[in-house]
């Protein structure tokens, strides 16, 4: 059995190396290059302890090297923005037609009647070619963690939308997910392509839901607030990763008063003085957050979260096999 599944997908196995290798042509070259603009320009020494004032300092400070950085690479984590899409090709070219081929062909009663149950056949299937997407989403993971480091420490965005979904443990959970919804969609079809176009718009979905949704509140926000003008300090350092949820204005009595949530809702050093006239001497800016360290126990539970999708999936496509494939 382990043999004929080998044989059934060593093509997409193949296809699979080709890919890898396709992505580390781009990503190594510039990673090297961003690793070497990182140290020539002295980030390095930006990110312990680097507080607000070195940010702006009126000799630019880390601020003015962190725009040098941006300027030349975040170009480069836009264009990245691709490599979000990859995660869903284990769900559509492995997951879907793993058993929606077989049965579109109607090649799986021949297996089933020399001897191998449904049993071991799908469980044989989904353990090799699973293990397959586990480990070429892992290598694919370190690949991607390796290349993006540099913008992440010279940004800040590490955390921030879509940069936190492209860097991680949660590459894997995404791959797997990916690959479990193919299979039962595949299953409960029985044709590959619609199976495919399925999963496509089903990962698409839950992953905006989550990320949307519930990824801001796995853990309660921490709260930060800082008096619009005096001596207090303003915003902190923009490299140390915090992921802001939202900012405002609130009045001395804590009503809300300004409605948007970016950096515009706040008042700066330079605002102070028509804030203080527009919203009075008691108001202060606030900002809700998820603190930088925080990330890797975020990255945890979206991972154990897809990967808990995966399963129920997967128990819910095997037993489609047992019961009512003809």
């Amino acid at each position: 059995m382990t043999w004929l599944v080998w044989r059934q997908h060593r093509q997409q196995a193949l296809a699979a190396v080709v890919a890898l290798l396709a992505v580390a042509l781009l990503l190594v070259p510039t990673g090297r290059q961003m690793r070497a603009a990182f140290d020539d320009l002295g980030l390095r020494s930006c990110l312990p302890g680097a507080d607000h004032s070195e940010l702006v300092a009126p000799d630019g400070g880390c601020a003015s090297l962190s725009e040098q950085f941006s300027g030349r690479f975040l170009g480069l984590g836009t264009a990245s923005l691709l490599l979000l899409f990859l995660p869903v090709l284990a769900g559509l070219f492995w997951g879907a037609p793993l058993v929606a081929r077989e049965v579109e062909h109607g090649t799986q009663r021949l297996v089933w009647t020399q001897g191998v149950t449904r049993l071991r056949w799908a469980t044989v299937k989904l353990a090799l070619v699973g293990g397959g997407v586990v480990l070429v989403a892992a290598t694919y993971a370190l690949l991607v963690g390796w290349w993006i480091a540099p913008l992440n420490d010279a940004t800040g965005y590490r955390f921030t939308w879509l940069f936190f979904d492209q860097q991680g443990p949660v590459l894997v959970g995404y791959a797997l997910f990916a690959f479990g919804l193919g299979v039962l969609v595949g299953t409960l079809t029985g044709k590959v392509l619609p199976a495919m176009a399925i999963t496509l718009g089903g990962f698409l979905a839950t992953r905006v839901a989550v990320a949307l949704l519930l990824r801001p509140r796995f853990l309660p926000y921490q709260r930060r607030t800082y008096p619009t003008i005096g001596g207090s300090p303003a915003e902190p350092n923009q490299l140390a990763g915090d992921w802001v949820i939202s900012r405002a204005v609130y009045s001395a009595q804590g009503v809300k008063l300004t409605p948007g949530s970016g950096s515009q809702a706040l008042c700066d050093q330079t605002s102070a003085a028509q804030c203080v006239a527009k919203y009075g001497a008691g108001a202060y800016n606030q900002e809700l957050f998820q603190p930088a360290d925080r990330f890797w126990l975020f990255q945890g539970i979206e991972t154990a979260l897809f990967v808990a999708l995966t399963v129920v999936l997967l128990v819910l496509a095997v037993h489609m096999v047992r019961r009512r494939i003809a």
